[in-house]
């Protein structure tokens, strides 16, 4: 699957572990920064992200901060994208299944980075279920 990964310098480390992690487990990723640990204003990670799933180069997202709340709110700015902060796996399974969420938002400061693996295997590894759930996403941009 092609991924697209990114987010601010409290991500940065998440990041670079999520990206050996994923490209390990057979994935293509586009790392969209932070490149260092250095502060960032991560709308400027986050809108180029979100612009390269909107085009379809890439099928999911994976965006890393702090919280999770300021790359969610940028990419989902954006139409067409679904963007979910998740900090357990039935959320994450959840976004993807009734939300076809595109990308996962992961507070790094609030979850152990084991943890945010099993958080992105889920996402990645669980497909939206349609039915119901699609006559719901197809009514969420404005």
């Amino acid at each position: 699957m092609n991924i697209a990964i990114g987010g601010d310098h409290a991500g940065f480390q998440y990041k670079e572990r999520l990206i050996k992690h994923l490209q390990d487990a057979g994935h293509t990723l586009r790392d969209f920064g932070p490149k260092t640990e250095d502060s960032v204003d991560y709308p400027d990670h986050v809108h180029p992200l979100a612009q390269s799933i909107t085009a379809g180069d890439f099928q999911l997202g994976i965006l890393i901060c702090g919280s999770g709340n300021g790359v969610a709110m940028t990419a989902n700015k954006h139409v067409n994208i679904r963007a979910a902060l998740c900090w357990n796996t039935e959320l994450a399974a959840l976004a993807r299944q009734h939300n076809n969420a595109n990308i996962i938002c992961l507070p790094a400061r609030f979850v152990a980075y084991e943890y945010a693996e099993s958080l992105v295997d889920t996402f990645v590894t669980t497909e939206f279920e349609g039915g119901r759930h699609e006559r719901r996403v197809d009514k969420i941009n404005c």
